[in-house]
């Protein structure tokens, strides 16, 4: 049995958890070791558990083929195993992380400096323009955008990642052979090419209620921290806030219209101390670890680099506040492109509104 199957078969191991995880490999120095020790010697280790004993044996005997053959079907598909190289550190602090991850794409984005955002599924387009203008500004200044492929506001995340050139990850609540929803199949593919998909279940685990607000402490473990876009009093974004919070990551909100019924979940996190987002700059400000020279993961704050058009709109607003209607007259564009332009410009930190429907230049970013 090669080291990746033998790691794989005690990773499936029924009733196998990170704590017992962690002693076999104290014990037996690899995954592989543990599978070859005696009853006797796995008793000793386990504290007496003879069943979860007898379940390792078996699991020596019947290696997970469907998730061999899917590693082997292609080259950039590799499991990660807790506590063995390559597995990020940032999710092996988290109380309960996965024991394998099955990853398709660019594995070694997994190890470097993330943001979530995440956000409703049935979010408004003012909730989807805004995840997909913020992702942007965040992938130009060097992060990787993770999220759950869901609809509504994660998409638009990966989408807007993807538009900077940046890099994406998506992790899945269904085995990494499956999408889920089925629309967000071309999506997928463009993640597997400059991105990653990621799961903790098996090959060929349909899309499955229970599994979903698992998945999202993965999301949030991964990251730096988790930013909402819009939620709702029930959403399961507020899950990985809370989640994130718990494993001490930092939590970020977006506001909202006070009748909006998809700001107060936002609303409810910037209570519990959730700190308010109004651009790219208020979070970067909140995390010292992309400073220069704090860690193996260090990033330097770096100018976004603008969209020509966003560019030309600056251009126009010149040194005093300006109308939209102005602008429009000014770049020669629609009104929704202009809008959409601002929109990203302040999600950058560079422009601000002002009262009287006015827009200003800002000193930030």
């Amino acid at each position: 049995m090669t080291p990746a199957a033998a790691s794989l078969a005690l990773a499936r191991t029924p009733g196998l958890g990170v704590v017992a995880w962690r002693r076999l490999l104290g014990e037996f120095g690899s995954p592989a070791g543990a599978l070859a020790a005696s009853p006797r010697k796995l008793a000793s280790a386990l504290g007496a558990n003879s069943r979860l004993g007898k379940a390792i044996a078996a699991a020596a005997q019947h290696p997970p083929q469907a998730d061999l053959a899917w590693l082997e079907a292609a080259p950039d598909r590799q499991a990660l195993f807790l506590d063995l190289p390559g597995y990020p550190q940032q999710l092996a602090q988290i109380a309960d992380p996965p024991l394998a991850l099955l990853v398709e794409g660019a594995a070694a984005l997994l190890l470097a400096p993330q943001i979530a955002i995440v956000g409703s599924r049935n979010a408004s387009p003012a909730g989807v323009e805004t995840a997909f203008a913020m992702a942007g500004a965040l992938s130009r200044c060097g992060l990787v955008v993770t999220s759950g492929l869901a609809e509504g506001a994660d998409g638009a995340a990966h989408r807007g990642a993807l538009a900077a050139q940046g890099k994406s990850l998506a992790v899945l609540g269904t085995g990494p052979d499956r999408v889920y929803p089925g629309q967000h199949a071309e999506l997928a593919d463009q993640l597997r090419l400059v991105g990653a998909l990621v799961s903790e279940q098996p090959v060929g685990t349909p899309p499955r209620a229970f599994n979903f607000p698992r998945r999202n402490r993965i999301i949030s473990g991964l990251s730096l921290g988790v930013l909402v876009v819009e939620a709702g009093a029930r959403s399961g974004s507020l899950i990985t806030a809370r989640l994130a919070a718990e494993q001490g990551r930092e939590v970020f909100a977006i506001p909202g219209g006070i009748h909006n019924p998809l700001a107060r979940g936002c609303h409810a996190l910037i209570r519990e101390g959730a700190k308010l987002v109004e651009s790219a700059a208020d979070i970067l400000e909140e995390l010292p670890q992309l400073s220069v020279g704090h860690s193996t993961h260090s990033l330097p704050l770096v100018a976004p680099a603008l969209d020509p058009m966003a560019a030309r709109v600056l251009a126009c607003i010149g040194d005093s506040p300006v109308s939209l209607d102005l602008l429009v007259a000014r770049v020669g564009l629609t009104v929704a492109e202009v809008s959409t332009m601002l929109l990203t410009l302040q999600l950058d930190g560079l422009v601000a509104p002002q009262p009287g429907g006015l827009f200003s230049r800002q000193g930030r970013m």
